[in-house]
């Protein structure tokens, strides 16, 4: 069975809802491919070794959560960008990205994916344009919830504490605030939340002073590694609907 692309992209728009948000690039198709669609691919970052995969997998759409352009970047179709272009045309694939939509999305997106990859059980949003979630959760401290999230990832984490004055045992963890790839900046949004510890794919240097002073754990799981379960979930919901074929496509990457 196929679709029309307008089909596939009314579809997609439909269920992110694009216009609600203020992004720093294009939602939606961003390369526009053959007008009929069979097969789609899913996968983090519209990366060359994706598209080469999709290529290979016979894909007719790519669904993906990085793009290829971004607001401030420059224009020049060379080096990657030419490289990249230059597949997904020749071999007529669609590419369609959504960023920020795709992490907001209550039950597909990438934080609700994360919450359900955790097992915790979002019951309040926090931060700009509501990205953040936030849930009860019953860990002794912050090193028993970074050896929860490492294990649910399967990878290493990087764990902040908060600086125990006088010997003070590390304070339990009754509810955890999470924001996916490179939210760092909503650290403080978490703490305001109420958060006793917080989970994002990756730290910068105030974000360590801030969590030893304001008592409240910082756990950096990497960026791709929290943001690989929403256009897996989003595009197989999708594909399903429109009777479409969809594989999801990991090409790993250690950020």
């Amino acid at each position: 069975m196929s679709i029309s692309r307008h089909q596939l992209l009314q579809a997609f728009d439909g269920l992110l809802q694009p216009e609600r948000f203020k992004d720093y690039g294009p939602n939606g198709l961003q390369v526009e491919g053959r007008a009929e669609v069979r097969h789609v691919v899913s996968g983090v970052t519209a990366s060359r070794a994706l598209i080469e995969a999709a290529i290979a997998a016979q894909a007719d759409a790519i669904f993906v959560h990085h793009g290829l352009f971004w607001r401030g970047q420059d224009g020049r179709v060379t080096g990657w960008m030419k490289q990249r272009l230059q597949l997904l045309l020749a071999h007529d694939i669609n590419l369609f990205a959504y960023h920020l939509p795709l992490d907001a999305h209550a039950e597909l997106g990438n934080n609700a994916q994360l919450g359900r990859v955790l097992g915790f059980a979002a019951d309040a949003r926090f931060g700009e344009q509501d990205l953040g979630f936030a849930a009860p959760a019953v860990f002794d401290n912050g090193q028993a919830l970074a050896d929860h999230v490492a294990q649910a990832l399967g990878r290493a984490v990087t764990l902040v504490q908060p600086t125990a004055a006088g010997g003070t045992p590390p304070r339990p963890v009754r509810r955890v605030a999470w924001c996916t790839g490179g939210a760092q900046g909503y650290f403080e949004s978490a703490i305001a939340a109420g958060a006793d510890a917080f989970i994002t794919g990756e730290i910068s240097e105030p974000q360590a002073h801030l969590a030893r002073e304001m008592g409240v754990s910082f756990i950096a799981a990497g960026h791709h590694a929290t943001e690989r379960y929403g256009a897996p979930a989003v595009a197989a919901q999708v594909a399903a609907q429109l009777g479409l074929g969809h594989q999801f496509i990991e090409i790993d990457n250690p950020a």
